[in-house]
């Protein structure tokens, strides 16, 4: 059974395509299993700074929220390792594939999974930046990947870019309209606001986990709020109906005792 190689670097390679169609169901099956789920640092451009977990986490967070929430089916993922025939693997920060289930992964097999990415994003930090800025995009490019974006977390800018049609191989910038940049992959439309990167549908913003929470429990307390306020109501009402009540049966002893004490002076 053919088994996965290695690149000049001693890094897992994929198998290519041609050899992919060669393998039976098991052998396809086996040899997707036996890539590493794993990549090592030094394959990584430099240590995780929080700066950068922080961004892909926030991202993930927000697009995986809205995704659930529509229904739609799409898969997300942060630093994965990728496989695409014949190539070195790679762990972009942030991806996304459509129409595919949302199931537990530990790797992206192209061949296996029948279909490459579809957009991704890469944060940076320090250290290289040709290594996102430049190496990247003609790497992701030349893979068919339709779009691509760039966060520059320490000068706070975003680069996207985008595959002019299915064929093309070489990356189109896309400017940004009033500060928005379309991802027509997502569907959605991006920016940075202060220290993260927003995400919109039409006019609505994508609410973080902890934002949604704080939103829905600030909506709680206002519906309890409302309801006390409702509850202070009815019981101030029911006072004043009980005080109603009371005045007027006050009222209706007065008038009976003044009509006795009229019949009596008749007679």
């Amino acid at each position: 059974m053919l088994a996965w190689r290695t690149s000049p670097a001693g890094f897992p390679v994929a198998p290519s395509v041609e050899e992919w169609a060669a393998l039976s169901s098991a052998e396809r099956a086996a040899v997707a299993a036996a890539l590493p789920g794993e990549v090592t640092y030094v394959e990584m451009a430099m240590p995780e700074l929080e700066l950068h977990f922080q961004a892909k986490i926030r991202a993930l967070d927000a697009l995986r929220g809205y995704f659930s929430r529509q229904r739609i089916r799409i898969y997300l993922a942060a630093e994965m390792p990728t496989y695409y025939p014949a190539e070195p693997r790679f762990a972009p920060d942030l991806f996304a594939v459509l129409d595919t289930d949302d199931r537990v992964r530990d790797k992206w097999v192209v061949s296996a999974e029948g279909k490459g990415l579809d957009w991704v994003l890469e944060v940076h930090v320090g250290g290289d930046r040709r290594k996102d800025a430049e190496r990247n995009v003609a790497r992701y490019a030349r893979l068919g990947i339709p779009e691509y974006f760039l966060y520059d977390r320490a000068s706070s800018r975003l680069a996207v870019y985008r595959l002019a049609s299915p064929e093309a191989r070489v990356y189109t910038a896309v400017l940004p309209n009033h500060g928005l940049y379309e991802s027509r992959v997502l569907g959605l439309e991006v920016q940075i606001d202060h220290d993260r990167l927003r995400f919109y549908a039409g006019t609505a913003l994508l609410l973080e986990s902890d934002e949604l929470i704080l939103r829905l429990q600030e909506m709680c307390d206002a519906a309890q709020q409302r309801r006390e306020e409702a509850e202070q109501r009815r019981e101030e009402a029911d006072r004043r109906r009980e005080e109603a009540d009371r005045r007027r049966e006050e009222a209706e002893q007065e008038v009976a005792r003044l009509r006795a004490e009229l019949e009596r002076l008749k007679r």
